[in-house]
């Protein structure tokens, strides 16, 4: 018995995809690791190829890629990633993807399109995945879509501490600029302990194929009104609703949002909206090109890092949301 080798400590290894090496980075300082030196390039037909510079055998391993444009260029990318790892006897492979791509296609709206959103964790899965960590999902039934555990990491603790030390929060109401946003919008309530409107939009019965009409069930004449959404993308939405409020006596407008897609004409939208300020985090890449005047960006590399810590420690994800649900 006593030649027996005996087994090694396990140990954290970080992996990067190339969508977003700087928030990689400053979750491998906050770790005190080093990310998994990496050969990754395309080649002439795009194809894309990974290799590993150092043994991964017996690692947990996280691979971190942020989703941005474009997008099935870097998920491919990351199952490659994922695959390589396999193969080389990575003990747990943990993907990690702060903004889940295709998660708008969560569910069937028409007959013959796909769900999207659960081919993505399939694919995940059959790759080798054995665990997900995404930050604010756009739709929470997304987590029955991996065959796998689901770390689903909240941004409101990461957005609201930097609200309450700005601003008078207790004042404020919150707006869902939709209905299908109306349970964020509640969680937002309970953590500033304030207010809630809705932005309830509807068509004109009187003139065909004309815009929404934009009507606001609850008080916000001149109150600070926060609007708060999971993801900016266009913009057309949110900057649509805080005229609405503006136009319905609201004193000022801010809005909140985890994920900074920012496609097409955001950036002019938002540079000449009504916005007195709009918090977002870095779960994705945001060049100074697509920057604004009113926009801060928050970090949300101690939240993963967190994370990846709790999992890695066998300890609880859940617990660092001191009973967010």
């Amino acid at each position: 018995m006593s030649g027996l080798k005996k087994p090694s400590a396990k140990h954290l290894m970080l992996f990067s995809g190339r969508a977003y090496p700087e928030l990689a980075a400053e979750i491998a300082s906050l770790l005190n690791v080093d990310i998994v030196p990496t050969r990754a390039l395309n080649y002439a037909n795009s194809e894309i190829y990974v290799r590993f510079e150092e043994s991964v055998r017996g690692s947990d391993a996280f691979v971190l890629q942020s989703h941005a444009a474009p997008v099935n260029e870097w998920l491919m990318e990351q199952l490659i990633m994922v695959d390589a790892l396999k193969r080389a006897s990575a003990k747990r492979i943990t993907v990690v993807v702060p903004f889940y791509p295709y998660a708008r296609q969560d569910k069937k709206h028409r007959g013959r399109e796909p769900i999207s959103a659960r081919l993505v964790a399939d694919l995940f899965r059959t790759a080798g995945a054995n665990r997900l960590m995404a930050v604010d999902l756009h739709a929470a039934q997304i987590q029955g879509f991996f065959d796998g555990p689901v770390d689903h990491l909240w941004a409101l603790p990461v957005l609201s501490d930097y609200l309450q030390a700005k601003y008078d929060t207790a004042t404020m109401t919150v707006v869902s600029p939709d209905a299908g946003r109306v349970r964020l919008a509640d969680m937002w309530t309970d953590r500033l302990n304030c207010a809630l409107a809705i932005i309830h939009k509807r068509r004109d019965p009187n003139v065909a194929n004309t815009v929404a009409v934009h009507e606001v069930v609850g008080d916000v004449s001149g109150k600070v009104c926060l609007l708060v959404d999971d993801m900016i993308d266009t913009a057309g939405t949110i900057c649509q609703a805080a005229e609405a409020l503006m136009a319905r006596g609201a004193k000022s407008v801010l809005a909140a949002a985890t994920h900074a897609v920012l496609s097409g004409p955001a950036y002019d939208r938002l540079q000449a909206s009504a916005f007195e300020e709009v918090i977002v985090t870095n779960t994705l890449p945001i060049p100074d090109e697509r920057r604004f005047d009113t926009l801060t960006v928050l970090s949300i590399a101690p939240l993963i890092a967190r994370a990846i810590t709790e999992v890695f420690e066998d300890g609880s994800v859940t617990s660092l949301f001191n009973g967010q649900s």
